[in-house]
């Protein structure tokens, strides 16, 4: 897949971080095709709203039914554009995307349809309200590189639902999946302008997207804590709400009555699969001290036989970083902890040709949380291992962090761990799995501190991509006006006093008391005061 222009234009050129095959040269738009773009999505916003549910539930089951017909091209483009398996990104990417437009297709109706609130009051007996949930109307997606299709579509999805329109960028590494996606959605069905990839370099983007006025209504951002600080500050000058995931640094506890295999898989999978690059990776895991020895066994074992490789085979387990830049951070953060002697438990073998994307996975040991690799995230293929005592240990070493995404409690005692779990300042924490949490449509998604503090999957998608609307009716026709409504009066005063102790005074008899007070303001209500 490719898009050429002369050479010397402004965009970006796509190679595979595998291979160094070209994939492409994307130039990048102009600030006023984006703009022209975000006005084709206001100018379609209100048709698409207006349309039946039904109907834009339709198009989603074509989306699916698009997505299961292009699996294969969809995870090789994925595995050329990122570096990942196209197991990887099979299992990780496509199947959690068509569960989700599933749920989200299925569900819509239930949890955008209006709701008919109780009664909070007495003193309100005449009242109806009902709530609507009613689209934002233009949304824009800002999405990172790592998980190009299954991270934007749990929010895609629910916004066309709604009846929200969608702008939606990827990163430049992934540009070649959005002019796909755009594809998906023109041959879907979808009305011109009621999706739309725009892809432009990074900075210039949150301005374009936030400028007053003529932006979108609503922003989701997923991607790095300094740049989602920085969207979150251009919002605030135009009170533009944004959605915010911010990446995590993911602690895992394996206590000393854990299954002990299943754990050191478990750890294997999440914390190394997509080499690393899932902002909700065990990265960090903490060990009973009395199982440690034989978990480190286990888990180096596992390690070691881990198969590096470009994804154009299937017989290979851990792909390439995606990015030069990453290669950077996860050197940076080895070295540094290597200085401060942490050391290497076990290491996969070399990828079978050089190239510096390939970084083979291993396992560390001796590490503290002095350093980098046990404080800031590091996406890549690096398991920092430490031993606890005590639970009271276990759950403040997994605390110690400034970002709460995810976490996992391996044990076979579901109490003892559903208790720590409890414990954990994380948004999703899984017992006895990890990062799969993330593929279950209907569970909540989202983190605390540093990783942001948005939800989205399951009906809380729906609920980041409308706002509440409430609709209240006056059922009492013979009301002529609120017992304090002017022109105000003593008797007024005393009769509110009354209703007041009426409803929640303590004690029969003062209640009775203020109940005939406030009989007072029926001549008020019905008729003249």
């Amino acid at each position: 897949m490719s898009e050429t222009t002369a050479s010397d234009a402004p965009g970006v050129t796509l190679r595979n971080p595998a291979t160094g095959e070209l994939i492409g040269r994307f130039p990048w738009q102009t600030a006023e095709e984006v703009r022209a773009t975000l006005r084709l999505a206001r100018d379609a916003q209100p048709e698409w709203a207006a349309l039946p549910l039904s109907q834009r539930r339709e198009i989603v089951r074509e989306l699916r039914r698009w997505i299961l017909a292009h699996m294969d091209e969809f995870s090789t483009l994925i595995s050329n554009c990122v570096g990942k398996t196209r197991l990887d990104a099979l299992a990780t990417e496509v199947l959690p995307t068509v569960a989700g437009c599933r749920w989200y297709e299925k569900h819509a109706w239930k949890y955008l349809k209006p709701k008919r609130l109780k009664n909070g009051s007495w003193l309100f007996f005449g009242k109806s309200s009902s709530v609507i949930r009613v689209p934002w109307g233009v949304i824009g997606i800002i999405s990172p590189w790592n998980y190009p299709l299954g991270i934007p579509m749990h929010e895609i999805v629910p916004a066309l639902l709604a009846g929200n329109t969608v702008v939606f960028k990827t990163a430049p590494e992934t540009v070649a999946v959005g002019v796909f996606l755009q594809r998906m959605f023109r041959e879907s069905g979808i009305p011109a302008g009621v999706f739309s990839h725009i892809h432009i370099d990074g900075p210039p983007a949150g301005d374009l997207l936030l400028q007053p006025g003529s932006g979108v209504d609503k922003l989701f951002f997923t991607g790095s804590v300094p740049v989602g600080k920085l969207l979150l500050e251009k919002a605030a000058r135009t009170l533009t709400p944004i959605s915010v995931e911010l990446g995590g640094k993911d602690a895992m506890i394996v206590c000393a009555d854990a299954d002990l295999e299943r754990a050191a898989n478990g750890a294997v999978w999440a914390g190394l699969s997509n080499a690393g690059q899932t902002c909700a990776a065990v990265e960090r895991i903490y060990i009973q001290q009395d199982v440690y020895a034989e978990f480190v066994g286990k888990l180096t074992q596992k390690v070691s036989a881990l198969r590096v490789g470009p994804g154009t085979e299937f017989n290979v387990d851990v792909g390439p970083l995606c990015t030069q830049r990453q290669v950077d951070t996860v050197q940076r953060q080895l070295e540094e902890a290597f200085q401060r002697g942490a050391s290497v438990a076990a290491k996969a073998g070399p990828a079978p040709a050089p190239n510096p994307n390939f970084i083979s996975p291993m396992v560390l040991t001796g590490v503290d949380h002095e350093m980098a690799i046990m404080r800031d995230e590091t996406f890549g293929p690096i398991l920092a291992v430490m031993p606890y005592t005590s639970d009271a240990e276990a759950v403040r070493l997994a605390n110690d962090s400034r970002y709460g995404l995810s976490a996992s409690v391996w044990s076979r005692d579901q109490g003892k761990a559903a208790s720590l779990a409890k414990q954990i300042h994380a948004g999703a924490i899984m017992i006895n799995d990890h990062v799969t949490s993330y593929g279950m449509t209907e569970t909540p998604w989202g983190g605390f501190k540093d990783s942001g503090y948005s939800r989205g999957h399951g009906h809380y998608a729906f609920e980041a991509v409308t706002a509440p609307r409430v609709i209240i009716t006056d059922w009492f026709k013979h009301l002529r006006r609120q017992p304090f409504w002017m022109p105000y009066d003593i008797k007024a005063y005393e009769g509110l006093k009354g209703a007041l102790k009426a409803l929640y005074g303590r004690g029969i008899a003062t209640r009775l008391t203020g109940f005939r007070r406030a009989l007072s303001l029926l001549p008020r209500m019905f008729g003249k005061p």
